[in-house]
């Protein structure tokens, strides 16, 4: 068998190799950013909480720093001002994320009120009257992890102040929207998993695990890479010439 290569396969299969295995590279760089980026969630997720106060420092300047740091606050939360996330699920089960204004009780990084998202109800729940051993009255200390607002996705429905309805955190527009007379943080809690009087709202809802299939995606563009080099090979093997008798 002799390899003889012609001039057009050639001219297809070497760039599209190159891009193959650029594809490919391209994933592995992807999975170890995503890597790093799970590992430092888990970090701050699991280290000691800090506590919102007047004294509180949080490092670093950049709002990106304080990204899913553990806090504590105390002060209470204003029930009749709560709203309502949209198009929430829990182990399966339709219902809401309950956010509620939390008045501090000393101001914290220049604020004096932050949202809480205190966790998720089913939807027969989502009626404030339907869990009134929920709505703890008077002083309270909180724990949760600092989340920054992420701007809304293509596919995401706009929110509906009118309606109390939302479907992404929108800081401005939420203490707008409850006439909150004060500063408000411009990021909010995911309450921690705790025992609430009556079993609503369930806190706990941060995610910290996300979605890692860089590696699979690189092996699928390597083994692509592969295959078309074995097809160029095949392609251009050829049976050598027999002699004349």
């Amino acid at each position: 068998m002799t390899f003889r290569p012609t001039l057009w396969p050639t001219l297809f299969t070497v760039p599209a190799v190159l891009i193959l295995l650029g594809l490919g590279t391209w994933q592995l760089q992807r999975l170890e950013w995503k890597e790093a980026l799970i590992a430092e969630r888990v970090s701050r997720t699991t280290a000691p909480p800090v506590a919102l106060t007047s004294e509180t420092a949080l490092p670093g300047d950049d709002l990106s720093e304080l990204q899913y740091r553990r806090v504590v606050a105390t002060g209470e939360f204003l029930h009749d001002k709560e709203m309502y996330l949209a198009a929430r699920t829990f182990e399966g089960r339709p219902g809401h994320h309950v956010v509620t204004p939390f008045r501090l009780a000393e101001p914290a990084l220049g604020a004096r009120y932050i949202l809480v998202d205190r966790g998720w109800v089913s939807l027969d729940r989502k009626a404030p009257e339907s869990r009134p051993k929920g709505q703890v009255r008077g002083q309270v200390t909180v724990e949760g992890v600092v989340r920054l607002p992420a701007e809304p996705g293509w596919f995401t429905p706009e929110n509906q102040p009118a309606d109390n309805t939302w479907y992404w955190i929108d800081v401005p527009a939420m203490a707008m929207h409850a006439g909150l007379a004060g500063a408000v943080a411009p990021f909010y809690l995911e309450a921690a998993a705790a025992e609430i009087p009556g079993g609503y709202p369930i806190g706990g809802q941060t995610q910290v695990r996300i979605r890692n299939d860089h590696l699979q995606y690189a092996i699928t563009w390597y083994s692509l890479a592969v295959a078309l080099v074995v097809i160029y090979v095949v392609y251009h093997l050829r049976k050598p010439d027999r002699e004349p008798r």
